[in-house]
């Protein structure tokens, strides 16, 4: 049998660090090769290779249609952003085998990718996923097959106009208790951009009012949202990355924050230009007022890959590829703990306009964060293949043959 002579069949991407995956930009080209080594000649066919990248979500929800029916929905969709193939052996026009001898063979091979991609992600209702694969033919016998992964990482230039703009908010809120009016408590907040980078701090400047008979609690979190739409209905989740808890403020008092530090860990970038699924951060503000709903105050971020330029802004390009933070991609701990829910960090109540913080044994440190869990998996475990995942599960299965 030929593959009792095959001792090596693998892919090798430029740039790849041991078995992690290689990382890229849109627009990139993305060279390796395939390795062939053959402990005595052998007959083979042809040697195809094709690059696949494809955003896919999937979810399921339980509806009711009377008091004794009910029925499972499905929700599934998927997006292609590359294609590629190609043949790196092909079999002699004479429909004969080609003969390699014992040893090493390599076929090199190289392929660009589009101008507009998504970043790599791994979500619980969807994915973004990009690998090369090889398939070795043979006359009359099983494909050999070989698959690598690699990332693509988005630049999001933090240097524009947009993301260089400063971000403010106020909001009030009147404290009510069986009808009674205990006071108003306002809050008003503002940091200094709305683009920022893994690892930067951002000052927070506020000021909270309590006019109200009792002590409230001023808090501040990152709230990371991953939407999945499907069939025009969208499926949310929520998480908290990370957070700070002020000092109560006694009744009739203010509290002023002169630009208390939050620290952003390695959380992947926002993820703003795929259709089906995407990936939104936002500073949230609020105060905890006993007896009552938490006023609440939302500025947006975006999490970007291109770090603040110390003379300025510059013009976001492909060309910048090289200067890419990916210190959130090569600086995640051999060991992590699941990050908290957001259903388990707010109060069910509140569970879409409120945050309070989980307590330090929860977050472990300030390197917790809803991408942690999937850095670490896509790093050092690559994901499955579709066909190796149970349809039943995860929806219609992409495939190339």
């Amino acid at each position: 049998m030929i593959f009792d002579r095959l001792k090596r069949f693998c892919i090798v991407l430029e740039g790849s660090e041991r078995d992690g995956p290689a990382a890229f930009s849109p627009g990139q080209a993305v060279s390796g090769r395939v390795v062939l080594e053959l402990a005595a000649a052998a007959r083979l066919g042809a040697l195809r290779l094709r690059a696949m990248g494809a955003a896919r979500v999937h979810w399921t929800e339980s509806r009711s249609a009377g008091s004794s029916t009910a029925y499972t929905q499905s929700y599934s969709d998927q997006v292609e952003f590359l294609s590629h193939r190609d043949t790196l052996m092909a079999p002699p026009d004479n429909g004969e085998a080609t003969v390699l001898q014992a040893g090493r063979h390599e076929f090199p091979f190289t392929f660009q990718l589009p101008e507009t991609l998504a970043t790599s992600f791994e979500g619980k209702h969807g994915s973004v996923r990009y690998w090369v694969k090889a398939k070795l033919h043979r006359p009359w016998s099983t494909v050999k097959k070989a698959k690598k992964e690699f990332t693509v990482i988005e630049p999001i230039d933090i240097n524009t106009p947009a993301l260089l703009a400063p971000q403010a908010g106020a909001k009030e809120k009147l404290a009510r208790a069986w009808y009674c009016n205990r006071g108003q408590v306002s809050v008003t907040a503002k940091i200094d951009r709305k683009g920022y980078t893994p690892g930067e701090v951002i000052p927070i400047f506020a000021e909270i009012d309590n006019c109200t008979s009792r002590a409230v609690v001023p808090k501040a979190a990152i709230i990371q949202t991953q939407t999945f739409i499907a069939r025009g209905t969208k499926k949310q989740k929520k998480s908290v990355v990370t957070s700070i808890s002020g000092d109560p403020i006694p009744a009739g008092k203010r509290e002023v924050w002169h630009g208390r530090a939050l620290k952003i860990p390695p959380v992947g970038p926002s993820i703003l230009q795929c259709r089906i699924i995407q990936v939104e951060y936002s500073l949230k503000v609020c105060v905890d007022i006993p007896g009552t709903s938490k006023l609440l105050l939302e500025l947006p971020l975006v999490i970007g890959t291109i770090p603040l330029h110390p003379f300025g802004s510059r013009t976001s390009s492909v060309s910048s590829q090289y200067s890419v933070n990916l210190e959130w991609l090569s600086t995640i701990p051999e060991q992590l703990e699941a990050p908290p829910e957001y259903s388990a960090v707010v109060s069910s109540p509140e569970a879409e306009q409120s945050l309070a913080p989980p307590c330090r044994s929860e977050l472990g440190d300030i390197l917790e964060g809803p991408f942690f869990a999937y850095i670490q998996e896509f790093r050092f475990r690559p994901p499955p293949l579709y066909s190796e995942t149970p349809s039943s599960t995860l929806g219609p299965v992409l495939r190339w043959d």
